[in-house]
């Protein structure tokens, strides 16, 4: 978490000019990004879990994501746990409860913070044994407030400015390596992809007048608190094994693990079409890499990602 609020202005400031340099020294002609070096700026990443069912719609400041990871959670719903770098809004949420896939998830960043409502009793020494920056209402009281527009548990938001923490100029997509350039050969034309849990459902459709994929929630456009339609560059449908964890909610349902160490496939959807793809995580501490067929690294649309945990 940062320490200092002074500093922000001059670091993003310097994270933009030497990601200008990159691209204008390191890329191809279709203007690839190479990953940050061990010298280059890194993104300091605050993750928020954001409440997504109906009750909790529509949710403030998502569209200012980097990234977008959306998981299976108990009673086959679904939660978002959102990843700010680049930019971080006045208010993000509604936000709620950890879960184990988050702590796997975050082990791809340097040092996140995570922001949430809270966690099981049994979850909560896994959070505080996580190489993170933990920070539920507990821990920063004044980052955090209940707004009046809708009923408890679907009203806690929280305030970046209050811990402090700001934005820095490196997109945490790329501080994991992933790559922003024109897209590779191939690909399958497609209108829209839906994946379903056993309680949720989104539906990313392609407009082309906007070349980007608009997300829909359980049948009704998903929408930001502004009115706009939430939406993505790149949506990366990612084939995980989906387990039992050993943790409960207080109605007894399962919590479910999904696992985002080990390899499978993917589709990975942009401009328009669909492209299979290969995904590898060697280790919790290595970040996802994505390979077409032909073996290279898959290149994505420059803007927000959305990277949804499809159960096997």
């Amino acid at each position: 978490m940062p320490t200092s609020g002074t500093k922000r202005p001059a670091a993003a400031a310097l994270a933009v000019l030497t990601l200008v340099i990159t691209a204008a020294c390191g890329s191809s002609g279709g203007g690839e990004t190479s990953p940050p070096s061990a010298s280059a700026p890194r993104a300091d990443v605050l993750a928020v879990k954001i409440d997504n069912v109906a009750a909790a719609r529509p949710p403030t400041g998502l569209e200012e994501a980097d990234i977008v990871y959306v998981e299976q959670v108990e009673a086959g719903l679904s939660r978002i746990l959102a990843a700010y770098s680049s930019d971080v809004p006045s208010v993000i949420g509604p936000v709620r409860s950890a879960r184990e896939t988050d702590l796997e998830l975050l082990r791809q960043f340097e040092k996140p913070t995570l922001a949430y409502s809270g966690a099981q009793s049994a979850l909560r020494p896994s959070i505080e044994a996580a190489p993170l920056d933990a920070l539920p209402p507990s821990k920063a009281p004044h980052a955090y407030f209940r707004g009046a527009d809708r009923a408890a548990p679907h009203n806690l938001y929280l305030r970046p400015g209050k811990i402090p923490h700001a934005g820095t100029g490196v997109n945490a997509a790329e501080d994991l390596g992933l790559r922003f350039a024109a897209p590779p050969p191939g690909g399958t034309p497609v209108s829209g992809r839906t994946v379903s849990y056993p309680s949720a459902r989104f539906t990313f459709t392609w407009s082309p007048d906007g070349d980007q994929w608009l997300v829909s929630m359980d049948g009704a456009p998903a929408r930001t608190a502004s009115g706009d339609r939430l939406a993505a560059a790149t949506v990366v449908l990612q084939n995980v094994d989906v387990q039992d964890s050993r943790f409960r909610d207080r109605g007894g349902n399962t919590s479910p693990f999904s696992a985002t160490v080990g390899s499978g496939s993917a589709a990975v959807l942009r401009d328009g079409k669909s492209y299979d793809v290969a995904w590898e995580r060697n280790t919790a501490e290595s970040a996802t890499g994505f390979t077409t067929r032909d073996g290279e690294p898959m290149t994505f649309a420059t803007g927000q990602v959305w990277i949804v945990l499809v159960p096997n």
